[in-house]
């Protein structure tokens, strides 16, 4: 029993000698580094692949978000045809198209910025709610109307590329500075910002962007119709045989390709005004009797010729030649019959 004993005794002693550290001396320095390192690897890799899956985890959320707000932001754009502030702010961010003219995507910002100045205009100035059947009429006018010059818009932007036609801030300018001459004076740049805000709902960069889309437009549609180019200066010439006789004149044009000539007198109207699209500030700068040369519209309405009638310190009276530009709205037409006009959003044609 005591030898059993004995033998026992001896075997955990040369145990625990086994078990106990060795002693660290240069050649088993590399053994101990080993081991101590083994040591720490079994908490650093479950941090590693925790960290992992933090990261995988993170992502797949993010991406599910971001489809969700995608999903959201259609469904309120192209369903709902929510046309609030905060979704206008969007499209002016993001440029997600409400249509395509001919290729040409149609920013969903050039239709928002016509649609709400004009329902604001409606809704604060008009003279029927909004909420009943005739005012819900009117809004599905305005909706077919602002899609369409928004289309145009992009229209005259992919011919402006090929014409090498642009708007500068200095144009914006000049159209805005001249729309602050009043009949009751001329008013400041704050003021006048001031108005637009009250009438349409419009800050700053949101008119200038309407500006700017009407004046590249204008600017297209007059460089691209040769036919009135052509009937301009026909009229120029024919100013001196005839003495300006606006009506013999276009009798004598009357046969010229796509001639549509319009003969008449204004009577007596505002200086700040406008005629058609015709400045009749332009007009005022003429003596009583003188006649102008070609006149640009302001608009894409065409060229006028002039004759002074009377005159006062307010008002000016005269007869004019009109020539209109017909080769844009043309050439939209023939596009729309041909079914390469895409609208994104449902909306009532023009009866």
């Amino acid at each position: 029993m005591k030898k059993k004993l004995l033998i026992k005794r001896l075997g955990r002693k040369q145990k625990e000698e086994k078990e106990a550290p060795s002693r660290i001396i240069n050649e088993t320095v590399a053994e101990h580094r080993e081991r101590i390192l083994a040591g720490g690897r079994k908490f650093k890799y479950p941090v590693q692949y925790a960290r992992h899956r933090l990261v995988i985890n993170a992502i797949l959320v993010t991406l599910a978000a971001l489809v969700l707000l995608a999903v959201i932001g259609w469904w309120q754009l192209y369903l709902v045809q929510n046309s609030s502030a905060f979704m206008y702010r969007i499209t002016r961010i993001l440029p997600v198209p409400v249509a395509s003219v001919d290729g040409e995507y149609v920013p969903y910002r050039d239709y928002l910025v016509q649609y709400r100045g004009s329902e604001y205009y409606l809704s604060k100035y008009g003279e029927v709610k909004l909420d009943t059947k005739d005012g819900k009429t009117q809004l599905d006018y305005i909706k077919r109307q602002s899609l369409e010059k928004a289309e145009q818009v992009a229209y005259a932007r992919q011919l402006a590329r090929k014409h090498n036609i642009s708007v500068s801030d200095a144009d914006i300018d000049n159209f805005i500075d001249q729309e602050r001459n009043t009949a009751n004076g001329r008013v400041s740049q704050d003021t006048y910002d001031a108005s637009i805000k009250m009438l349409y709902d419009q800050t700053v960069p949101d008119y200038r962007l309407s500006v700017g889309n009407g004046i590249l437009k204008n600017k297209v549609a007059f460089a691209i119709d040769e036919d009135a180019s052509s009937q301009v200066k026909k009229a120029t010439e024919l100013l001196e045989s005839t003495k300006a006789d606006f009506a013999k004149m276009a009798e004598e044009m009357k046969g010229m390709k796509g001639a549509k000539l319009v003969v008449g007198q204004s009577g007596m109207v505002d200086k700040t005004s406008r005629y058609g699209g015709l400045r009749v500030s332009e007009a005022a700068k003429l003596e009583k009797g003188a006649t102008s040369g070609a006149l640009k519209s302001t608009t894409d309405d065409g060229y006028y010729f002039v004759t002074v009638i009377d005159k006062s310190d307010t008002q000016v009276n005269f007869a004019f030649l009109h020539i209109p530009l017909t080769k844009f709205n043309s050439d939209f037409a023939k596009l729309k019959s041909a079914g390469k006009i895409n609208e994104y959003i449902s909306v009532v044609s023009k009866q």
